[in-house]
């Protein structure tokens, strides 16, 4: 698993966001157990502490439960996944679409790009 995490922007943040990544894309099946905090915090190359920090915050998001005999797990709550997976998908949707606009690229012409790379 490829941490990618830069310095711009908070590191418990960007856990965050990858252990969120994994979670929708099945990578992290619900009701999978998860790796010891400092497992995870080893193989991402940051602070234990940091990386409680993130795992808790996905506890309050409702993502992970702690069972204290037996360990950390992911939600089987399948629709708190599927919701997360479309509020990611359409900020990533949003964000493109400004990027297009900015470039002049109107709404006919980023659904035709679409279109060509789905055709390759």
């Amino acid at each position: 698993m490829s941490w990618n995490l830069d310095s711009d922007r908070p590191i418990f943040v960007q856990i965050i966001e990858h252990i969120e990544l994994d979670i929708v894309s099945g990578k992290l099946p619900p009701g999978s157990r998860t790796a010891s905090v400092r497992e995870l915090a080893a193989e991402a190359a940051v602070n234990p502490n940091t990386m409680q920090r993130a795992l808790s915050e996905l506890e309050r998001m409702g993502l992970m439960k702690t069972d204290r005999t037996i360990g950390r797990y992911i939600t089987d709550d399948k629709e708190l996944i599927d919701d997360l997976k479309n509020k990611i998908a359409s900020a990533k949707t949003e964000a493109y679409l400004e990027d297009m606009s900015r470039l002049g690229i109107d709404k006919k012409e980023v659904i035709s790009i679409i279109e060509k790379k789905s055709g390759d």
